[in-house]
């Protein structure tokens, strides 16, 4: 018998800090981009979207490779593609850590939808909102205080 398996992940993390420093000018880049980091390690990409200060990637991942080391890739490859870019005038990271879902194929259409509803999503929810939602609904426990980096610049 052989093995056979799709496994679909809707992963989430934001810029660090929550900072607004995906704009236009670079979004579909790095869209593009994290395709590739993604086809690279084996996985295949369904959807990625976001806005200013976070993204959420709708992908298939290999089961040869843990989850975190694939979204750690992701993060390192397209933080140092983005402070490689001459029009970038500040240096990129994103946050510590991530959200990662597991989804089943008969959601993948109603998570794709999500995704390309960003930027009308978040003319009501900040990206902070929205991300409790999903460990709630997810029944993911957490502590406020371990959420996201201290704001503190300096």
């Amino acid at each position: 018998m052989s093995t056979f398996s799709k496994l679909s992940y809707h992963v989430v993390f934001g810029t660090k800090y929550r900072q607004k420093s995906i704009d236009d000018s670079i979004q579909i880049q790095l869209y593009k981009y994290i395709g590739g980091i993604v086809r690279n390690i084996g996985g295949s990409m369904i959807q990625i979207g976001g806005v200013e200060d976070h993204i959420h990637v709708l992908t298939n991942l290999p089961p040869s490779k843990s989850v975190s080391n694939c979204i750690r890739d992701i993060k390192a490859n397209s933080s140092r593609w983005i402070n490689e870019l001459p029009e970038t005038k500040s240096t990129f990271a994103w946050q510590k850590g991530y959200g990662a879902f597991t989804v089943s194929f008969s959601q993948i259409p109603i998570v794709t939808r999500y995704i390309e509803n960003q930027k009308t999503h978040h003319l009501k929810m900040t990206f902070k909102q929205e991300y409790l939602a999903m460990l709630k609904r997810h029944q993911i426990p957490f502590e406020d205080k371990y959420l996201f980096e201290a704001e503190n610049l300096g």
